[in-house]
């Protein structure tokens, strides 16, 4: 039987080591032999004065391993999804003594060890030690230390490189600027079970899903101080309420991962397992979480699989080696962001990635990824000029591991999460991103409508005197609006970098603004698809997006801003309460043009459908400033039609053009036995329903 040691409380030794050296937390003025003697000291002094016989030794590695030879052989094959139970830094009791297992892959270091506050950042007191199967696994248990320990990995290459590393399983870092890791868990005693057991209604594709995207450090700051963030707690009764209101059904947020750059907005991460530090805990993330199940309403993380940035402390060169990158830039470095590409070819890196997939899901009860900039893992001349890439096996510039890996990874979360959501943000014309992998697909759960965003903002930039010119802007998209299970974007990524905010793009007067505005917002709510929204967007927010600041909340005290928060919860309420603009959102059988060419008056009216033909409900869009008075066009079926929407109301700062009264006709029109003729307000989307 295995020795068992006396625990012992080392409190008194930390204090001991800061009072006799108080620079012992700045390694690079420390030397590890004086700290080791002032270490030794202090233990010794607790050790007597507790009459306690405890030898210096106690407090080195012991060999300990969380790895079965089956995890080693999943994890070789890139098969393991669960590596975040075995990697890391884990509390564990060995032999009765709490402390702390470490476990790092670092398959070309000749020596790793854990350095930190607890040993004066001595890159000699504590080396880990490397597995026999070739794994490139190093590990150890380190006693008497548990939460709250701050620590790196100091990596010594063969080729006499040294590093100091963070831990790419830590489960919590230090601040930026700071890059250490600390020892922490994801244990949260979670109150969500209600949401959770019904999610799979909430996520289902023919549920309605209308998506707020956020950015946490600028949605709001502190009240006494612009430049202070809020934490997850502080932030989670206010923005849950706010969400609420809106009527969305989910939340989706930019990566909320530990990232050193603010700037970056969360896609530049070095911690993937590890919740910033910024706003809290990683509990506290799970707190605001909850609270936004026990409010119904899902939440979604972006996910960014597709490149990580060189920062010394990073995934970058991790063992002196391009081990999570390829080492041929022209595969393993982005242009555009300046940062590495994963090696998808590589087992362990696939495993590593779908185990983060999966840590999200399970330890913070997400319900769904939306996955950033798939469309440059799928091409390996993406950003590329010719000569910059390397074609695949077969000449072609599709990047097949990254398929592969995709394909894995969609496969993994769908397996053990059945009831959540992936989402592609996907540029290009890709055959088949959400279709399911058995038929060649990649198995997503929606993707990003890109082609509808950039078309349908060009067309709404345009004077509406030249709209008619351009018609084909907004119907094209019903061209290929079923080939893939859409999600309808205005992102974060239309309202930066010199873009304007939506409400800059209208023309106009500030009414026509306005009114172009809560157009856009009706077409974008009737049209097949799911919906998202970034923050700001739904009350009109003037000022171009900026993460250094606060959203401009106090235009919501001008009638304008007031009228298109109101129409935007009127919208949401209007896709949850009809069937029909949700139960066969990616079908065609859910969508019929009955008026489409009408570009001479701009005017657009077409029909969305739910599985009852009751439920039935007929869109008329117009255009330009223009009303068109007693505008007939054909209805689905007989019956008194009444409007039950119409953006042009008072109360969303319209002009007030409304229908009271419309009955239906014996009256062919447009292929229609039945018609109908309404005034149709300028500017506006009206929506009508057989009563």
């Amino acid at each position: 039987m295995a020795k068992k040691t006396k625990e012992i409380d080392t409190t008194e030794v930390k204090k001991e080591v800061k009072k006799k050296a108080p620079t012992v937390k700045k390694k690079a003025v420390v030397e590890s032999a004086g700290v080791e003697k002032v270490k030794k000291t202090a233990i010794k002094k607790v050790a007597k004065a507790s009459e306690e016989s405890l030898p210096f030794h106690d407090f080195q590695v012991k060999y300990y391993s969380k790895f079965t030879d089956f995890d080693i052989s999943l994890f070789r094959a890139g098969k393991h999804f669960k590596l975040y139970e075995k990697f890391g830094s884990h509390v564990l009791a060995l032999d009765g003594v709490v402390g702390t297992y470490f476990a790092v892959w670092a398959p070309n270091a000749q020596y790793v060890s854990v350095t930190g506050n607890f040993n004066g950042w001595d890159k000699g007191s504590h080396p880990l030690m490397v597995r026999w199967d070739g794994s490139g696994i190093w590990e150890g248990f380190i006693p008497k230390i548990g939460n709250g320990e701050i620590y790196k990995y100091f990596i010594s290459s063969f080729s006499g490189e040294e590093m100091e590393k963070a831990d790419p399983f830590a489960l919590r870092s230090e601040e930026a600027p700071k890059t250490a890791s600390i020892v922490w868990d994801t244990w949260y005693e979670w109150k969500d079970q209600n949401w959770m057991k019904k999610r799979h209604q909430h996520n289902a594709l023919n549920k309605p899903m209308s998506v707020y995207e956020v950015h946490f450090g600028s949605w709001a700051r502190g009240p006494e101080s612009p430049d202070q963030f809020l934490s997850f707690r502080d932030m989670a009764p206010k923005l849950v309420a706010h969400v609420k209101e809106m009527g969305f059904t989910h939340v989706e947020f930019m990566p909320l991962m530990e990232h050193p750059f603010y700037p970056s907005w969360g896609y530049q991460i070095t911690g993937y397992f590890a919740a910033t530090s910024r706003y809290g805990t990683p509990q506290d993330l799970m707190f605001l979480i909850e609270e936004f199940h026990k409010n119904d309403i899902g939440v979604i993380f972006d996910w960014v699989p597709s490149h990580f940035p060189g920062d010394a402390h990073g995934l970058y060169k991790f063992d002196g080696t391009h081990l999570y990158e390829h080492a041929d830039e022209r595969k393993g470095f982005h242009p555009d962001w300046k940062s590495y590409i994963f090696n998808y070819g590589r087992n362990e890196v696939r495993a590593f990635l779908i185990s983060n997939a999966l840590f999200l899901l399970d330890r913070f009860h997400t319900d769904g990824l939306r996955v950033d900039a798939v469309a440059s893992m799928l091409y390996l001349d993406y950003s590329r000029k010719e000569g910059e890439w390397i074609p695949n096996e077969y000449g072609g510039r599709e990047n097949l591991e990254a398929i592969s890996f995709l394909k894995d990874f969609n496969e993994a979360v769908y397996a053990h999460f059945p009831d959540v959501q992936t989402i592609a943000e996907e540029s290009t014309s890709f055959g088949g991103v959400s279709h399911p992998t058995f038929t060649g697909g990649l198995g997503f759960g929606q993707k990003w409508m890109m082609g509808w965003m950039n078309d349908t903002l060009k067309y709404f930039k345009k004077d509406p005197a030249h709209r008619k010119f351009h018609h084909q802007d907004l119907t094209f998209s019903t061209v290929y609006a079923f080939s893939e299970n859409f999600m309808l974007p205005l992102s974060h990524d239309e309202v930066v970098h010199g873009k304007g905010s939506l409400i800059d793009k209208m023309p106009g007067d500030e009414w026509q603004k306005f009114a172009n505005l809560r157009t856009l917002y009706g077409y974008m709510w009737t049209h097949p698809g799911t919906k998202l929204l970034f923050m700001g967007g739904e009350f009109a927010q003037t000022k171009e997006w900026n993460q250094q600041y606060s959203l401009d909340w106090h235009l919501l005290e001008y009638a304008p801003h007031q009228g298109i928060k109101k129409l935007v919860t009127a919208l949401n309420k209007l896709y949850k309460t009809e069937p029909a603009m949700y139960e066969r959102s990616f079908t065609g059988t859910g969508f019929e043009w009955i008026v489409n060419d009408d570009a001479e008056n701009s005017v657009l009216v077409y029909a969305r459908k739910g599985n009852n033909p009751k439920d039935d409900l007929i869109v008329v869009v117009n255009l330009t400033p223009v009303p068109r008075n007693q505008y007939r066009f054909g209805v689905t079926r007989p019956g008194n039609w009444h409007e039950i929407f119409n953006s042009d109301d008072e109360q969303y700062w319209g002009s007030g053009l409304k229908n009271p009264h419309t009955i239906s006709e014996a009256h062919g029109s447009h292929w229609k036995s039945n018609s109908i003729k309404v005034n149709i307000p300028p500017l506006a989307v009206v929506v009508f329903k057989a009563i």
